[in-house]
């Protein structure tokens, strides 16, 4: 049995991996495919502090691994099927064993909701984001589009018009779901326009997204060299729906601490409740996690 069982490989899972094991606790690590997560997609990260030049996320996925790995050698891929965590010992089961922790610290992450417009994966870091925070200032002076009309997507297109050229926000309804502050805000803003009642309908360009083709009460093409994408996000909570607490979008609510409200249970990272989705707060996430858990199998919580 495992002082503390880990779920998901993302910057939150590795620190969690990483912090639990120097605490001197019998960690282990489960992902389904591969570690890093979704930072693995983004072409460069320059706001993850110790970096003066941009990283690849790819690299920095890379670097957090060979870190996690020097104190953990318990790294598996595996996919949880079942989870039982309301008893003292928790249990985990895959397709190929069951695992059983005193803890389990929940890090999988979320999926950014896609449009599901043809070539939408081809332009992923050639044009296309789903956060105007890690990609926007690769865009500074050039005309941009956000597609969204929920706080994410206003605040997105807020902080996008301070390094860009333009921005045209798409909303296929003609009001906004996004707080009244948020609209208001966005609205003030001299370089920001809204194309409501409309969608994006195609992706064009060869390389590089080069320009959009745009459907509603007019069609044309708008030459925009990036789309932010702010539809949702899916978290990957369908494992624990009726078990933990979960926010009406069905992201894990937890206190400060990380504690779901399930004792030596603990949420970490983009899929649990929180304001700031980044790779340095996911990381923040998890060693916080990992000291609720050493607390909890010391008996010092």
């Amino acid at each position: 049995m495992h002082d503390c069982l880990i779920l998901g490989g993302g910057p939150a899972g590795l620190a969690a991996a990483l912090y639990a094991s120097r605490y001197g606790l019998d960690a282990c690590l489960l992902d389904e495919l591969y570690l890093g997560g979704q930072i693995v997609n983004a072409a460069e990260v320059e706001n993850y502090p110790g970096y003066a030049d941009p990283v690849s996320g790819g690299d920095l996925a890379d670097y957090m691994e060979k870190q996690t790995r020097l104190h953990t050698s318990q790294i598996f891929f595996d996919a949880a099927k079942g989870v039982d965590l309301l008893s003292a010992v928790k249990t985990v089961k895959t397709s190929s064993k069951v695992y059983e922790a005193k803890t389990v610290i929940i890090a999988m992450g979320q999926n950014p909701r896609s449009l599901g417009v043809e070539r939408e994966k081809e332009f992923m870091s050639r044009g296309v984001s789903y956060c105007a925070t890690c990609d926007g200032n690769f865009f500074k002076g050039k005309d941009v589009a956000v597609a969204g009309g929920g706080n994410t997507a206003l605040s997105e297109a807020a902080f996008l018009a301070r390094i860009c050229k333009s921005v045209s926000v798409i909303h296929r309804r003609n009001e906004f779901r996004a707080a009244k502050a948020e609209v208001e805000k966005a609205r003030k803003l001299p370089n920001v326009k809204f194309i409501l009642e409309s969608q994006v309908t195609a992706l064009l360009g060869k390389d590089y997204l080069e320009g959009i083709e745009i459907s509603g009460p007019e069609s044309f093409t708008l030459p925009v060299e990036a789309l932010f994408i702010a539809v949702g996000a899916i978290p990957k909570t369908e494992l624990f729906k009726g078990l933990l607490n979960l926010d009406p979008q069905g992201f894990i609510i937890t206190d400060e601490n990380m504690e779901t409200g399930i004792p030596g249970v603990y949420a970490a990272g983009d899929i649990r409740k929180k304001s700031l989705r980044q790779v340095v707060t996911a990381v923040a996430d998890g060693a916080i996690a990992a000291h609720s858990a050493m607390e909890y199998c010391t008996g010092l919580a």
